[in-house]
């Protein structure tokens, strides 16, 4: 019975660090999922934030049609407005006549933004006012 125990010596230790060592990939696998989902919201948020940015100016233009075209392409308040809330944040308003509708403008809203170290990302949004004045 001696030689038995003695075989034995140590496999508990042995054991219980590779449970250890399992358990520590586990952890990490957690923290790294935790990383990319907290990634995933920020990003989520940015493209929310472009959307409703672009939104309010295109609502601001179906409001205020009498001024479409002197207003709206140079807003630099709305401009800065998307600086402060977008990192790298840049707006554009290009307002120009349908082509295919006379008496309607079409209105393109671009929203740029870029987070440190990743491309840059876009939203742009159309739309067509109708009973604006010509350009």
């Amino acid at each position: 019975m001696k030689t038995f125990r003695a075989n034995q010596k140590g496999s508990m230790l042995l054991e219980v660090l590779i449970a250890i060592l399992i358990f520590s990939f586990g952890i990490l696998s957690i923290v790294g999922l935790q990383a990319v989902s907290i990634k995933g919201a920020s990003e989520a948020k940015y493209r929310s934030d472009a959307s409703f940015l672009a939104n309010e100016m295109i609502g601001q233009m179906w409001t205020d049609r009498a001024n479409i075209n002197t207003t709206y392409a140079a807003s630099t308040a709305w401009k800065n407005r998307v600086a402060a809330t977008l990192p790298g944040g840049t707006g554009t308003v290009v307002v120009a006549v349908d082509p295919n509708v006379t008496p309607q403008l079409r209105a393109t809203v671009t929203v740029s933004w870029t987070l440190p170290g990743d491309t840059t990302h876009t939203f742009v949004s159309v739309a067509q006012i109708n009973g604006a004045g010509p350009i």
